[in-house]
């Protein structure tokens, strides 16, 4: 993949996107278990039905975090960072749904010598409904400016990039 460069995006630009395909209880059951959350609303359906009185089987909130940040990273291509993310869970997803990502840039910045984007990022179902949903400040080479360090530390120099407020 490219270098995408601070130069080459635009506000209202699409910079990521991902489809993650319908979700069942073995992809649920199986990140449950990678990250050692056995919480038996992630595999049992009668569980989380009748004793929590759950819609069926949730995705993880977890995974739904690295999906957008999947998403950001694979959006930014090898010389971006992904600085910071907030978001908060709408709508909890179930088995048998499927999950669309989405990163649009609603801000640019220059500071330190760097390019920052602010991103829309959401993730949504095959409803239509936004699940989850927040911003994420990402840095961006300059073209012909210094390389975005790995990894990417905050400094003083980099207090006026500040998250917009929640919405």
């Amino acid at each position: 993949m490219d270098t995408l460069y601070f130069d080459d995006v635009k506000v209202g630009q699409r910079i990521g996107s991902i489809d993650k395909g319908t979700m069942t209880t073995t992809h649920i059951m199986r990140w449950s278990a990678a990250i050692e959350n056995f919480h038996r609303i992630h595999y049992d359906q009668p569980f989380a039905t009748g004793h929590d009185k759950l819609p069926g089987v949730l995705i993880n909130g977890s995974w739904k975090q690295h999906i957008l940040i999947q998403m950001i990273k694979d959006g930014f291509g090898p010389g971006g960072w992904l600085w910071k993310l907030n978001f908060r869970y709408k709508k909890m997803d179930i088995a048998g749904d499927t999950v669309r990502g989405t990163a649009e840039i609603t801000a640019k910045q220059e500071a330190g010598g760097f390019g920052f984007v602010t991103l829309k990022v959401q993730l949504v179902n095959q409803h239509g409904e936004v699940s989850t949903a927040g911003t994420a400040i990402g840095v961006l080479p300059i073209r012909g400016g210094k390389e975005v360090p790995y990894p990417f530390v905050e400094a003083a120099a980099y207090e006026a990039v500040r998250m917009p407020a929640d919405e």
